[in-house]
């Protein structure tokens, strides 16, 4: 007979057990390092950007900057603390400020944070890549990187992330939080990609006349070196770097680990494990809405979804993510406060009756 209130569990292949904060600091610390990672790529590769085009105006500059502010969701908490938006000021806020919940450092001592809770359920090695990360963005070292190059520091965060990944993969046992920590990395990866891609296409649209310009060529430049997909692109495409084909092979890549579709097919079997449901069935709505996207994805042809507009199928990924996001905290991590009156009262009951009963 059980009396007290007791810690809600994840239970799955018979006798595999979780508790639901474990899963929950396991989730967070992987979304945490790899949104870190991206954030840290995207400041990178536009800082090099602003390095072929130094004659930029003040609305230039603004015009380039907010997009990145706003594919975050962070535009307002910037203008709380600066009036400009500008390399400067923009990649202040998103690395170091602490006041920004997805600046790198907020992310990285957060990831830090939720490995520590969960200290005995990771291997040293992956604690270790973690702490010294955080070490390092705690140190003058840090700061002494940064004002020597930004590039520099922004590379270290990226193989601080890399480091961590391959350590989990070398030494993390496939059970179901090994499960968890990639369901997170692969839902954080297709939204930043989103994102990311949704800023050249539709709110970084230059002018007419400078479709086809060397801006406009930078640009679709630098987004594939965001992702690290110059290459790969470059071993598809031999030819110029064309919008069309950048958006496709971001969006449709069967075999790129950071393109959509690669990280939605990754999810989808990461999902299917914990869920422990069989390949291709969906029981919820939010996973019924998942398996239609795959079903997109799998089937239509990218100039469909360009002719539906490729910023409305963007924004329908990131509320399909977000809701899948939602499924996994509902369905594992979620447990509703204890009423601990009515634990009370039961107690009392449960007493009185077995009082009763040897009366």
């Amino acid at each position: 007979m059980s009396t007290l209130p007791q810690m809600p569990f994840i239970e799955r292949r018979g006798s595999d057990f979780m508790l639901s904060r474990v899963a929950n600091s396991l989730y967070w610390m992987s979304r945490y390092i790899e949104r870190a990672e991206n954030i840290a790529r995207l400041l990178d590769v536009n800082l090099q950007l602003m390095l072929d085009f130094v004659d930029l105006d003040d609305q230039q500059l603004k015009e380039h900057w907010l997009p990145i502010l706003r594919s975050a969701g962070d535009e307002a908490t910037f203008f709380k603390y600066y009036t400009t938006a500008d390399s400067q000021s923009v990649t202040e806020f998103m690395t170091f400020r602490t006041e920004n919940p997805n600046s790198v450092l907020s992310c990285l001592f957060a990831a830090r944070e939720n490995a520590r809770q969960i200290r005995d359920q990771i291997s040293l090695e992956m604690f270790e890549a973690i702490n010294e990360c955080f070490l390092f963005l705690n140190s003058k070292n840090a700061l002494e990187v940064w004002n020597s190059g930004a590039h520099e520091f922004y590379e270290q965060i990226k193989k601080y992330s890399h480091l961590f990944q391959g350590l989990t993969d070398s030494t993390f046992s496939r059970n179901e939080g090994y499960e968890f920590i990639q369901f997170a990395k692969f839902l954080e990866r297709a939204d930043k990609t989103t994102r990311i891609l949704d800023i050249k296409y539709h709110i970084l649209l230059p002018s007419v006349q400078d479709v086809g310009g060397a801006v406009d060529a930078a640009q679709w430049q630098a987004l594939l070196r965001s992702t690290s997909a110059l290459e790969a692109y470059r071993r598809f495409h031999v030819e110029d770097i064309l919008p069309k084909k950048v958006s496709e092979f971001l969006m449709m890549s069967k075999t790129f680990p950071r393109s959509i579709r690669f990280c939605l097919a990754k999810l989808d079997d990461y999902l299917h494990l914990l869920t422990g449901t069989p390949k291709g069935q969906y029981l919820s709505p939010k996973e019924q809405a998942f398996g239609a996207l795959l079903h997109d994805m799998d089937t239509l042809e990218f100039t469909a979804i360009i002719n539906m507009g490729l910023h409305q199928f963007l924004e329908k990924i990131q509320r399909v993510l977000d809701g899948i996001d939602d499924f996994i905290y509902q369905s594992f991590m979620h447990h509703p406060p204890t009423d601990m009156e009515a634990e009370i009262r039961l107690h009392q009951q449960e007493l009185q009756q077995q009082q009763s009963f040897i009366a």
